[in-house]
């Protein structure tokens, strides 16, 4: 195995392994801590929660990027920044060649309609008091956007774009099945035009047979009009099925980035085998599949106070005195493609095959295991 550093990030191309095509979204050293007020009669700040600290991400016109990772690790915080729908602490987000990191209302006026969002939520996202032809058409009141034949037909063909019919236009949100809410979502994204969406876990509230439909409908959308997404979700199966590219976050931090095939076939950080690891899969005859299987003892770190040099130290099977002095790099190792970067100082070997025994690292994980064979 060899962890020989050969090319920063700053020095790869668009800083997160994008491909060769135009940047369209370029983020680095994104970074958003939500303060922490106590005391009284005196309020006063006492600490910070560092839900997202010193992202590097770019994505090109028309590519998808995934985004994943466990809970709390700053992944819709991520997608809600690039929206700017909050406020930075600090970094810089460039879309389209312009920064628009702390840009004023009226300077992101133009570019609202370019980056729209689909929310996780199918139903609270939508406003119970309109019908769909209101919500689909109130972005393009708001951006004064008169479309040829008026907005109702407009509305209409998009309606019929993410498979539902035209008639329901003067429905309302609970009318609907949480599949259907959640297309109604993805047509009022595709209302402006954008180039970019940013996808929060748009399938994680749905039953396993509508994700398929949703998924392959944002696949569709994406083929038809060359937009860019960046999707976040939990599942690495749709994520590797709809993305181009994938980063994997952990605690505010992006520890791997690369192509679809890196990632899931020669991963090097350790975060990220412990990830696909817990990808279930069918065993056919009765016999197992060979996998590695990773059980991480504990949970996530507190992001308050998150552990020094490398964050996912406390969990790993590989950590060594230095993973606590100093944090790694997002870099490119020997012997990977072109883009595929880590942030780990004794990185995995490139393969997924199995490792022979399983690595546990819950004592008492362990023992109720053993319990269960006796």
């Amino acid at each position: 195995m060899s962890d020989n550093l050969t090319l920063p990030a700053q020095q790869g191309s668009a800083d997160a392994g994008s491909p060769s095509t135009e940047t369209l979204l370029k983020v680095e050293g994104l970074t958003k801590h939500f303060p922490i007020y106590g005391g009284f009669p005196i309020r006063r700040k006492v600490g910070a929660v560092q839900a997202v600290d010193g992202v590097d991400l770019s994505v090109g016109v028309g590519e998808s990027v995934g985004l994943v990772g466990e809970s709390g690790c700053g992944k819709s915080t991520t997608g809600r920044l690039i929206t700017r729908l909050l406020e930075p602490t600090a970094g810089r987000i460039t879309y389209a060649g312009q920064d628009i990191t702390h840009a004023s209302r009226r300077e992101l006026a133009p570019v609202r309609s370019e980056i729209q969002m689909i929310f996780q939520d199918p139903y609270s996202s939508l406003n119970p008091r309109q019908t769909v032809g209101t919500i689909i058409k109130s972005p393009m009141e708001v951006n004064g956007i008169d479309p040829a034949g008026g907005r109702e037909k407009r509305v209409r063909e998009l309606l019929e774009l993410v498979g539902l019919n035209p008639e329901h236009y003067n429905r309302f949100p609970h009318e609907f099945s949480g599949g259907q809410r959640q297309r109604i979502g993805v047509a009022r994204a595709l209302a402006l035009n954008p180039k970019l969406i940013i996808a929060d876990e748009p399938v994680s509230a749905l039953d396993v047979s509508i994700q398929a439909q949703v998924v392959n409908l944002l696949q569709k959308v994406q083929d038809e009009l060359g937009i860019a997404f960046v999707f976040i979700a939990h599942d690495l199966a749709i994520v590797r099925h709809f993305s181009q590219r994938i980063a994997v976050m952990y605690l505010g931090k992006v520890v791997e980035v690369g192509d679809r095939d890196s990632i899931y076939n020669r991963p090097r950080h350790p975060y990220t085998h412990a990830l696909l690891s817990a990808v279930p899969e069918v065993e056919i005859d009765g016999e197992d599949d060979g996998r590695e299987r990773i059980r991480l003892s504990g949970d996530v770190p507190s992001p308050i106070q998150p552990p020094s040099g490398c964050r996912f130290r406390t969990r790993c099977w590989k950590a060594q005195d230095k993973c606590a002095t100093e944090e790694p790099p997002l870099v490119q190792l020997s012997g990977n493609r072109g883009g595929h970067l880590t942030a780990c100082h004794f990185p995995e070997d490139p393969t997924t095959e199995d490792r022979g025994e399983d690595i546990v690292l819950d004592p008492a994980l362990a023992a109720l295991e053993d319990d269960a064979t006796q």
